[in-house]
């Protein structure tokens, strides 16, 4: 035989040789016979929250106090006055009893006040129901998405799916194929 014609074939040989270790490293030889997969090391859930305000309403019972007759205790005032001011007058004789008349009036008139208002502190009570509204919120949260981290030839890559792929992801080329029906891959 010619001597070309043995070099050309040795380098065709040579070349399919090389096309077929480059097919099998990069994932081409599989010609669709078989898929090939990637080994899932975590799947996270990536979550949505979302707030809802509501109104709750509903009926309480509410304790009221009755009105004073006297709010500024002007009469407890007034009678503690009266009271002190002739306590006051039989005190001393002179100045001195108009002094203690002057004092007693003003001190009558403190205490009486503060008795007046003790007593309406303890004003008898009453309860209606009152129709009451707030605003409650409420908050749910769903699961939209799942970030994939998968293992393919010794290196760890990233991946967005909409559903969990469980332990394997299918791959061509080291990218994720996304399963027919279940919705895109997104690598991050």
């Amino acid at each position: 035989m010619n001597k070309p014609i043995i070099a050309g074939v040795a380098i065709a040989a040579l070349g399919i040789i090389a096309a077929v270790a480059i097919a099998a490293r990069y994932g081409f030889a599989n010609g669709g016979n078989s898929p090939e997969y990637a080994q899932v090391v975590s799947v996270d859930p990536v979550k949505q929250t979302t707030s809802t305000p509501h109104e709750v309403c509903g009926d309480e019972t509410v304790v009221h106090q009755e009105q004073y007759k006297d709010q500024h205790q002007i009469g407890g005032t007034a009678i503690g006055a009266v009271a002190g001011a002739l306590i006051g007058h039989q005190i001393g004789g002179g100045k001195g009893k108009d002094l203690a008349t002057v004092g007693g009036a003003v001190a009558g008139g403190f205490a009486g006040h503060e008795i007046q208002k003790r007593h309406q502190e303890n004003n008898p009570t009453y309860s209606t129901v009152e129709h009451r509204c707030h605003t409650v919120t409420s908050h749910t949260s769903k699961t939209i998405a799942y970030d994939v981290t998968y293992e393919y030839q010794g290196e760890q890559r990233h991946v967005r799916l909409d559903h969990d792929p469980g332990t394997r992801v299918q791959v061509s080329n080291g990218v994720v194929i996304a399963d027919s029906g279940n919705g895109d891959a997104q690598p991050e």
